[in-house]
């Protein structure tokens, strides 16, 4: 259920509602927004009554949430959820792109990559320092040595980090060194790892699984949300179909849709979608185009010999060049990039 207080409603009544309705064995969520605060009681509500919370003080109503993920749905929060992480601002109109190697290979790789990105326009730097691959032979990264790595290319060019989180024991070593904690498409239903970050500080990045539906990807955050982290972005990477001449499919009707059901900002990577770097430009101009609040992309100084995923990674000057098509798009609609 939302408890929609008064506009007058005092920090007191907030506290009280928020009291009462842990006492009735639910989770409250507060919401703070420009014209009022909403209330989210999240659980098991069949044996309360909403007649119980609207007599409360500083009350204005009582309403369902219809929605099966109850804190991500545009039912609670109708304000765009704007995500903020050290050079990273992404959603709310403002678009974040993430860029960097699938992997981390090596400190000079590495701090090539950042400055080069981030003087054709990225505001973060992804890279993969621990790497679920398919294969148990292949490049598997560097681990620590990797999160130390990356920690080293934002010292030098200050973008914030973007790497992702494999393992529940790893979240916090990972959250030492990064600014936003990547959850992989493999790992969208880990329900203990989406728990795990979700108790941290640190902003979320969640990948939709290949084979996943809408509805299971929102209560894949749903998990997060409810572990008390609001920081979540949702990516579209791309879904397996009948499909072959792509890695996989990027609907980009998942960004309008999404819009159209949650608050959590969108960003689409072009790169896992598409598998081939000539199509990525195109889909990057054509995410930003259908609303997309970010892009992640993979980028490398020698795409031909890189560890991992080298047949869908830009070169340097195709980035800049992708960067340049971007925000030509962006200006367009009136977006800031």
């Amino acid at each position: 259920m939302i408890v929609v207080m008064k506009q007058e409603a005092s920090e007191g009544d907030v506290e009280h509602m928020v009291q009462r309705i842990e006492s009735l064995g639910l989770k409250a969520h507060v919401i703070v927004g420009t014209e009022r605060t909403v209330i989210a009681a999240v659980g098991d509500d069949r044996k309360t009554h909403k007649e119980s919370l609207e007599s409360g003080p500083g009350v204005a109503s009582v309403m369902p949430i219809l929605a099966p993920y109850k804190v991500a749905s545009l039912e609670l929060k109708r304000e765009p959820t704007m995500i903020r992480a050290g050079s990273l601002s992404l959603g709310n109109g403002a678009v974040g792109v993430i860029a960097g190697p699938c992997s981390v290979e090596t400190e000079e790789q590495l701090i090539k990559t950042a400055e080069a990105v981030k003087k054709a326009g990225a505001t973060a730097l992804r890279g993969g320092a621990f790497k679920p691959r398919t294969s148990p032979y292949s490049f598997q990264g560097l681990k620590e040595e990797g999160l130390r790595l990356l920690a080293a290319a934002r010292d030098a060019t200050g973008l914030a980090i973007v790497t992702e989180v494999v393992a529940t024991e790893d979240v916090d070593l990972v959250a030492r060194y990064a600014d936003v904690l990547q959850v992989g498409a493999r790992n969208m239903q880990n329900y203990r790892l989406l728990e795990a970050v979700g108790k941290t500080d640190r902003p979320v990045l969640l990948k939709r699984g290949p084979s996943a539906t809408i509805d299971e990807l929102l209560l894949a955050a749903e998990y997060i949300l409810d572990a008390g982290n609001p920081n979540v972005m949702l990516c579209e990477r791309g879904i397996r179909t009948f499909e072959t001449h792509t890695r996989f499919t990027l609907p980009l009707a998942t960004v309008v849709y999404l819009h159209s059901k949650t608050h959590l900002p969108v960003v689409v990577d072009p790169s896992h979608g598409t598998g081939h770097t000539y199509l990525v430009p195109k889909m990057a101009a054509a995410s930003v185009a259908a609303g997309a609040d970010g892009l992640i992309m993979e980028v490398h100084p020698d795409p031909e010999n890189a560890l991992s995923d080298g047949y869908q990674s830009m070169t340097f000057e195709q980035f800049d060049d992708t960067m340049r098509e971007c925000r030509k798009v962006a200006e367009a609609l009136g977006r800031k990039m």
